[in-house]
């Protein structure tokens, strides 16, 4: 196993002693010298906060589909990077090797130190939107920081949103848009599945939303967690409250890690919470691939006419103009322009 690179890291308050407090998320770690905090990969060393994020697993382009953003530069490509930990320990996740390091001994470190400047360098050249993903994006605030900036250079987060508000203000004028999961819709549920707070993620939410960031909500149908009606209709409802204009993405449960003995999500599910969001208000609600095509196509919500369709990973045709219906000239929210080619 690789050992991992150490960095300064931002987001900290220095303690009494050599104690320091992290900053990053809501957790608000207090850590004693030599302590990791609960992500296992930002720390204490002699009085100052170090991190092991500016580094990434994966680096491979991807439809911007797939992040999923359905409202951002459709057809375009993002450059993927992963940085391993998370600040949640979700029991069903699809990318414990990645996300789980430090709380399973059976996941090494794979992830080697960004090259910043070959990374931007394929980003402009790919005419690619660089994006983290597949482990928490937050933790990889300095190196989101460090590959920010540039025309022709975006970011794009997957995020579960558990973030402090000083952190938001930091990242938000470097991001073009945000998928911000909500996995439950109360804290007890949350917290079975997370081991943290769920008022966090919706605070995000809206503060990622007033400082004009693109937000799109993933949320996974999950067994004694999400499926029952009454935990679509709070989500819905609560983001319908911040703006009906949010995307509404709707995630078939896959069995991983510790859920492996559940079975997935029934599309019958998966179409009862597509019409709770459209109960709610939400006007874009989408389900990837478990109701074929219709789960994925974007519908003006003035004249009904089909303004965006899909494949299961890409885009197959826009009609949206300067983020309008062209048969009708209602908005279609978003942020429809396109990198120079």
């Amino acid at each position: 196993m690789t050992a991992p690179t150490w960095v300064p890291a931002i987001m900290s308050t220095p303690l009494d002693g050599d104690r320091v407090r992290c900053d990053l998320c809501p957790h608000r770690c207090e850590l004693a010298d030599g302590a990791a905090g609960a992500c296992h990969v930002r720390r204490n060393r002699g009085g100052r906060l170090e991190t092991a994020s500016f580094a990434t697993s994966v680096a491979h382009l991807d439809p911007i589909e797939r992040k999923p953003l359905y409202h951002v530069r459709p057809g375009s490509r993002v450059l993927t990077l992963a940085a391993p930990g998370c600040t949640f320990r979700c029991n069903y996740c699809l990318n414990h090797a990645l996300s789980q390091y430090g709380r399973e001994e059976s996941v090494p470190w794979t992830a080697r130190p960004a090259d910043v400047a070959g990374l931007r360098a394929r980003a402009t050249a790919e005419h690619a939107a660089i994006g983290f993903s597949y482990a928490e994006a937050a933790l990889a605030l300095e190196l989101s920081l460090a590959l920010a900036g540039g025309p022709a250079v975006s970011l794009v987060w997957k995020t579960n949103g558990f973030l402090t508000p000083e952190a938001i203000d930091l990242i938000a004028p470097h991001l073009l848009a945000v998928n911000v999961d909500v996995k439950a819709a109360d804290e007890s549920a949350h917290r079975r599945l997370t081991g943290a707070a769920l008022a966090p993620v919706f605070e995000a939410i809206e503060r990622f939303h007033r400082l004009g960031v693109w937000i799109e909500v993933s949320t996974p149908i999950i067994p004694g967690i999400s499926d029952e009606p009454r935990h679509w209709h709070t989500v819905a409802g609560a983001l319908a409250e911040i703006d009906r204009n949010i995307p509404w993405h709707l995630v078939r449960f896959s069995p991983d890690f510790r859920m492996g003995r559940f079975a997935p999500t029934p599309p019958a599910l998966l179409a009862g919470a597509a019409a709770a969001g459209g109960e709610a208000g939400l006007r874009f609600v989408y389900v990837e691939r478990a109701l074929g095509a219709h789960g994925r196509r974007t519908r003006c919500p003035g004249c009904d006419a089909t303004a965006v369709e899909r494949g299961i990973w890409r885009t197959m045709e826009s009609a949206v103009v300067a983020g309008s219906c062209p048969r009708c000239g209602t908005d279609i929210p978003g942020r429809w322009e396109q990198l120079d080619a």
